[in-house]
């Protein structure tokens, strides 16, 4: 997957230029794209405890490249026509969230894996709960694709989004609904 490379660290103040954002419509609610200058910062589902842009500073802007670049990729795994994005990222996070984010981007496209095979992924096979709390931080959800990741037994759980989005993501991933 192409995203898992283009993660691209934030600079040390956290500060980049002044983002904008689009809002896109999708079969699992609006969702707001944020991005700087260069590259993507933020997926955030319609509704679901985020501030508005408005209080956060970030000018509407659907015409931004990364940002309509962005919007197609979404529209085209959502019409099931894509499985993997190559949207320039720039994540703020710890070193082990990106740790587990990159791993969370290495999932297939149509495959689940655990909280605890995530861990173990990333290098710390102990830290499930930390693994899982990572996963609850990923900016950008869909993108990097947390709702591959399941309970210890392939249950349901954890997403931040909601578990009723984390059903419709996997089942637009379900093998055989890719589009070609």
């Amino acid at each position: 997957m192409k995203t898992r490379s283009n993660i691209k660290q934030t600079e040390k103040t956290g500060q980049n230029s002044a983002s904008c954002y689009t809002i896109v419509p999708s079969p699992v609610d609006n969702l707001t794209l944020v991005a700087d200058d260069t590259a993507l910062t933020g997926l955030h589902f319609a509704g679901h405890g985020q501030p508005s842009a408005a209080g956060r500073g970030w000018t509407r802007n659907d015409r931004h490249p990364v940002l309509r670049e962005a919007a197609k990729q979404l529209r085209e795994y959502f019409a099931g026509k894509r499985a993997e994005f190559t949207i320039p990222l720039r994540l703020a996070g710890t070193p082990f969230q990106e740790k587990v984010w990159r791993q969370i981007a290495l999932i297939p496209h149509g495959e689940t894996i655990s909280y605890g095979e995530l861990a173990k992924r990333a290098g710390s096979p102990r830290a499930i709960r930390a693994a899982g709390t990572s996963t609850g931080r990923n900016p950008v959800a869909v993108i990097i694709p947390c709702h591959r990741v399941m309970g210890k037994n392939g249950d349901l759980c954890g997403f931040g989004g909601g578990l009723d989005r984390k059903r419709r993501l996997l089942a637009i991933e379900k093998p055989g609904a890719m589009k070609r």
